[in-house]
């Protein structure tokens, strides 16, 4: 198949990753994949696609080559994908990475585009219900995976205790479904609870740096701070720590936590609605609903339960080992083909 793949940007993020990791599967598989991208998109992941750059800083239909598939993804490029679909430049399929109507701004842009195609594939079984519900479209299931480069260095020491999470950049209105507020107030809550605990604050480092409430967070809080610069050194941190704590409320998979469970660290989730694809509450996590605010006693709960915070660690690594990416390469290849014969 010769498929094209329009994308705004490849920085650091489960959603771009999962962007990088299907383009990858693709194009080991034999299959002819270009990417076309505006000059200012960024690749902060191997990519061993063509890339085609755009003249313009926006992707218009006649920077699209001809193919079978058009495999578009953010809402602002699915207009512009089904026009060139129409114009004979391959088959349209949205690979939706998020139901944008429901958590990001213009919802009145991004909902209708939902009608624009029925070729739909997601991420999630509740992704796909939700999206069945409102628009009467069921689209394929493709799983997100989980890098080879993600596992348990087993290097975990007893002491200090160490609680990591993600803390992405706020500015700009694009965090708010991560409940970062609530995040650092709970994890505020067990370190005085408990205060020889050690609290890993992990963020990309253009954001950090391009953040002053990040950089405010760090110096208020005294967090230990790291700003990986790629996935061995992600996965080395989270190796450290014995606990991952993942607070956001609306995610179609919610990748880090997953990342997490793989190299042996507990994790203490809020319901995000996808991951409970992974997630087991009770036997391989502990898990709550927002409204119930529970995240701090969650997490206590794991720092004085030694045999329980491990048991959930040994259930969620196994699980974790489930999801990878030749497992979703396969899939998506599938998909793409069952809609090239229909």
């Amino acid at each position: 198949m010769k498929i094209t793949m329009p994308i705004l940007t490849l920085s650091k993020g489960g959603a771009q990753r999962m962007l990088a990791e299907l383009a990858n599967a693709m194009a080991q598989r034999g299959h002819e994949v270009t990417v076309v991208m505006p000059p200012q998109g960024e690749i902060d992941f191997p990519l061993h696609t063509q890339v085609l750059r755009t003249k313009g800083t926006d992707i218009q239909e006649e920077d699209l080559p001809a193919g079978d598939i058009i495999l578009s993804n953010f809402y602002t490029l699915i207009e512009m994908a089904e026009r060139a679909s129409r114009k004979g430049k391959g088959k349209h399929v949205r690979l939706s990475l998020c139901y944008e109507p429901a958590f990001l701004p213009y919802n009145h842009v991004s909902f209708p585009t939902y009608n624009m195609t029925s070729n739909l594939i997601v991420l999630s079984k509740w992704q796909q219900t939700l999206i069945e519900t409102i628009h009467g479209i069921r689209g394929e299931i493709v799983p997100a995976g989980v890098s080879g480069e993600f596992g348990n260095l087993q290097l975990r020491e007893q002491e200090p205790l160490q609680i990591a999470a993600v803390f992405r950049k706020a500015e700009g209105g694009f965090s708010w479904h991560r409940e970062q507020d609530y995040l650092l107030s709970a994890l505020l809550q067990v370190r005085r609870e408990v205060p020889a605990v050690q609290i890993n604050m992990i963020s990309p480092p253009g954001e950090y740096h391009a953040s002053p409430q990040l950089q405010e967070m760090k110096r208020m809080h005294n967090f230990q701070l790291y700003t990986p610069a790629n996935d061995t050194e992600l996965n080395y941190h989270y190796n450290q720590s014995h606990i991952f704590v993942s607070s956001s409320i609306y995610d179609t998979i919610s990748l880090p936590a997953l990342e997490a469970m793989k190299t042996g660290a507990a994790v203490v989730s809020l319901y995000s609605g996808g991951n409970m694809d992974y997630c087991r509450p009770g036997a391989n996590c502990l898990l709550s609903y927002r409204h119930e605010g529970r995240l701090a006693a969650d997490i206590l709960r794991l720092v004085r339960d030694t045999e329980l915070r491990q048991s959930l660690a040994r259930a969620g690594e196994n699980e974790a080992k489930l999801w990878t990416w030749e497992r979703s390469g396969d899939r998506l290849e599938e998909v793409l083909q069952s809609f090239l014969r229909s």
